[in-house]
């Protein structure tokens, strides 16, 4: 009786061991479409700690693309081609790892429309890993836009991107090739021991305010050509 008992208490911890594990390891993996409907709901996003698993489409394209004239329709009717979304969530993601794509841009060949997204409150990437593409091409961020210490591991774009208020980019770690071409800086930016493991390409870039780029390494080539620091052309080299 007494090993039967003994059995049934160490399979008994087994499981409740087992079962803890589960939760722990459910609490750790998020996905996307879980933000994304918080997002729809105009729910404050704020995660530590956790992987993201699948694509997080701030653009929501998959749910408009049906419904959208062809392009032949809108070419005719003098329509524009970009169909944005405005994100009203404040967005805070801390020591947290996206397994897929995270975009706020995508451009569809077949179709020819341009998905974009705008972030009206603060946006918060801190200590975060992007482990596929991180795309942010013209979107508008209202609000302080912080990256500090993430790392871009795929293809990234801040293309054409305005930020109204001072943005981040310290202790950052770019894998490929970063584009900030045409980004708009209108209240500061840090590029503080940002790492660029390949080229940099600020052309066309335009900063007011404070510009830091203070232990900042490019790996390969900058471009700044026609960029402005407080209406003077900046010259790193």
């Amino acid at each position: 009786m007494t090993t039967q008992k003994t059995l049934k208490t160490t399979m008994l911890s087994f499981f409740l061991m087992a079962f803890f594990a589960l939760s722990v390891s459910a609490q750790q993996t998020v996905p996307a479409s879980e933000i994304m409907d918080a997002l729809k709901k105009g729910e404050a996003i704020s995660y530590s700690n956790v992987t993201v698993t699948g694509i997080l489409d701030f653009t929501f394209m998959e749910e408009k693309v049906g419904d959208l004239p062809r392009r032949r329709r809108w070419w005719k009717d003098g329509g524009d081609n970009t169909v944005n979304e405005d994100i009203e969530s404040s967005i805070s993601f801390t020591n947290v790892t996206f397994q897929d794509h995270v975009i706020a841009y995508y451009h569809n060949d077949r179709t020819e429309y341009t998905f974009t997204a705008d972030f009206e409150k603060g946006v918060k990437f801190e200590n975060c890993n992007f482990k596929r593409d991180a795309m942010f091409k013209y979107s508008v961020f209202e609000r302080g836009a912080t990256f500090t210490g993430s790392q871009f591991n795929g293809d990234n774009t801040f293309k054409y991107a305005e930020f109204e208020e001072e943005a981040d980019f310290s202790n950052t770690f770019f894998d490929d090739n970063a584009i900030f071409k045409y980004t708009k800086f209108r209240d500061g930016a840090s590029f503080n021991a940002a790492k660029f493991d390949r080229s940099l390409d600020m052309k066309y870039t335009n900063v007011r305010g404070d510009f830091d780029t203070k232990n900042m390494e490019v790996r390969w080539d900058m471009d700044t050509k026609y960029t402005e620091i407080n209406g003077r052309r900046y010259r790193r080299y």
